[in-house]
């Protein structure tokens, strides 16, 4: 038997920072303490005391079939029989390498390394080797993981300028960052006007998944695409959050947009630590040991991500589950937004989807496509919202900027079950 939450979290703040491992389970932005869980099946968590919750962060999108999958489950145990690390080469990822590559034609060449964060640090190293140029044109809202040159944001409203979203991040470190507004081509289109010889790539999360669900248009895309290329700077899709869990071939495929490169993480792994930057041979041979850009990893490639992602995306092709998540969620959100609007006293939700991702906001006039439009107010509504769902065993990611997930264990009668007791926490909220 495990000690209560609040025991464990007291004991954790003595050894971790905040005592967690990554600042949003600290439960800071809604409030109260985190909860400490045990277990995950299926579509549910297991605290420590016992207590079920319906998972609807799912360890922030890589469970698209759910916490240990049976399928999933049997090939891990198989891989724990097998090795736990070689630091040397198997065949385990070149299945990977080779079934990703025959599945996404603008991926001729990937690297597996541990984490998205590590993808776009590498890629952006390939970037800038392939064009001899230095600078990198992020966008406000997009979120590429905690390396020093992408942690800033758009500064004092003027195209270009760049501020640390971070402490211990020296000004030179992001001299060579610019950082745009999203959904704005004239900006883009300026800004490369002024820079497009420096720029070595444009780098934007095709679907902005960390600050909201924030999605933007495809002429917007395909546009900002088409200004790049003429000035030669590379197109780097971060897909870490969206490849293959919108579809096979992610944003990319959907957009019809192919880019230069492309980084991927979270589902490719089934639930175990993973990243991937992929994308034109040309560039990818950059790599050492092939090329003059060096970027290597002991446990890269390990034998339980390579293995238990490619029985994850398998599965998602042989059984459709990228359709099935979509009406699923799109049934889920209409029932949960309905109830929002009757039970919650503000009454104004409203919620942003795409396939099986989902964000609950409070309403806007227009679609939510830049972090100016997130309504006032949507931070303090979201989290009294969060604690009434808990209190009920309703789990979601504890920040009103992260987004919700569905997967494949997420069945009707779960999702049933969900709304019901959504209705009973929501309703005790107008009481």
């Amino acid at each position: 038997m495990f000690p209560s939450s609040k025991e464990l979290f007291e004991r954790a703040k003595k050894v971790a920072p905040g005592g967690v491992h990554s600042p949003v389970r600290s439960f800071r932005s809604v409030g109260g303490d985190p909860i400490f869980f045990q277990s995950g099946k299926g579509a549910k968590l297991t605290d420590v005391s016992g207590k079920e919750y319906i998972d609807y962060c799912l360890s922030f999108g890589p469970l698209i079939l759910g916490h240990r999958d049976e399928d999933v489950q049997k090939i891990v145990n198989e891989t724990a029989e097998l090795a736990w690390s070689f630091g040397a080469a198997e065949p385990y990822s070149l299945e990977l390498a080779e079934w990703i590559v025959s599945k996404i034609p603008w991926v001729e060449k990937i690297r597996f390394v541990n984490s998205g964060t590590e993808a776009v640090m590498s890629a952006l190293r390939v970037a800038r080797a392939a064009t001899g140029r230095d600078k990198i044109l992020k966008f406000d809202g997009c979120y590429h993981g905690h390396l020093d040159a992408l942690l800033v944001k758009a500064g004092s409203g003027l195209a270009g300028e760049s501020s640390s979203d971070s402490a211990g991040i020296g000004s030179e470190l992001i001299k060579n960052t610019l950082v745009l507004p999203l959904d704005d081509e004239k900006a883009v289109e300026e800004l490369f006007a002024k820079e497009g010889k420096n720029i070595a790539a444009l780098v934007i999360e095709p679907l902005p998944a960390n600050y909201g669900l924030l999605i933007q248009r495809k002429e917007y895309l395909s546009k900002i695409v088409q200004i790049a290329r003429k000035h030669g700077s590379l197109v780097l899709f971060d897909e870490v959050i969206s490849g293959f869990r919108v579809g096979l071939q992610g944003m990319s495929g959907e957009l019809g947009i192919a880019p230069d490169l492309v980084t991927y993480g979270k589902i490719i792994g089934g639930g175990f630590p993973v990243g991937a930057y992929a994308g034109k041979a040309e560039l990818l041979d950059l790599v050492a040991p092939q090329g003059p850009v060096y970027q290597a990893g002991t446990l890269s490639a390990s034998p339980f991500g390579m293995r238990a992602g490619l029985a994850t995306l398998k599965k998602c092709e042989k059984e459709n589950v990228w359709n099935v998540l979509e009406n699923r969620t799109k049934s889920f959100v209409s029932g949960m937004v309905s109830i929002l609007r009757e039970r919650d006293l503000e009454g104004d939700w409203d919620s942003s989807v795409h396939s099986s991702l989902f964000w609950f906001h409070k309403k806007s006039p227009s679609p939510i496509r830049t972090v100016d439009k997130i309504p006032a107010g949507h931070k303090e509504g979201f989290a009294k919202v969060f604690h009434a769902l808990l209190s009920e065993g309703i789990y979601l990611a504890p920040s009103g900027y992260e987004v919700g997930f569905l997967s494949y264990a997420h069945s009707d009668k779960i999702l049933s079950e969900t709304l019901e007791k959504a209705d009973s926490a929501l309703r005790k909220l107008k009481v």
